[in-house]
């Protein structure tokens, strides 16, 4: 039977996964890709997607630290996971987590909230994600799974699929600044 503990590094594994697939959304429409004139040539609604891998991966986020209340070993209470500073392991990386949290809760809401909030000021909260991401992929390269305080093993399955989600986001935020300032130099009105 699953533990808590596997239980919830199991729910991360898939809020992770979420997370970078909702980035990978997110940084396409920014590109202005349309899958109806690229591959896969159909009239995909990524605006749409991109809401619901949100969504979906704001619950898997929140339901990862929940998990981790109805632990034996280690016992965590509920300050320890709304202020992590006090957890009973891996402080520096649940605190890592924590706020990684906060920053999706925080995008989630204003993207709910864009038409109230105005596009400039909505548009300058959602580049939170980008520090969002930098956090929650290193809380999940260097959290232990099974919280006993082990040392990081960077070959370690799971770690591997964060490194190589991290490391195709950086990739792909790297070509999407370059595909922008391509496209500001080839049309300054977009500036």
């Amino acid at each position: 039977m699953l533990t808590a503990v596997e239980l919830s590094a199991y729910v991360a594994l898939v809020a992770v996964g979420l997370l970078a697939t909702n980035l990978l959304l997110g940084l396409l429409m920014a590109a202005g890709y349309i899958p109806a004139r690229h591959w896969p040539h159909q009239p995909i609604k990524l605006f749409r997607l991109h809401n619901w891998t949100g969504y979906i991966a704001l619950v898997a986020v929140l339901v990862h630290p929940l998990i981790l209340l109805f632990s034996s070993a280690p016992r965590f209470r509920p300050i320890d996971l709304i202020a992590p500073v006090w957890s009973p392991v891996q402080p520096t990386s649940n605190v890592l987590g924590a706020i990684a949290l906060y920053l999706i809760v925080i995008v989630v809401i204003t993207s709910y909230c864009r038409r109230a909030l105005g596009r400039r000021l909505w548009r300058s909260i959602h580049y939170t994600t980008y520090p969002a991401a930098a956090v929650f992929f290193v809380h999940g390269i260097i959290a232990d799974p099974t919280v006993t305080g082990r040392p990081v093993d960077y070959l370690d399955g799971e770690k591997v699929f964060v490194e190589g989600l991290a490391a195709v986001f950086v990739l792909l935020a790297v070509w999407r600044i370059r595909h922008r300032r391509a496209n500001r130099r080839a049309d300054p009105a977009l500036g």
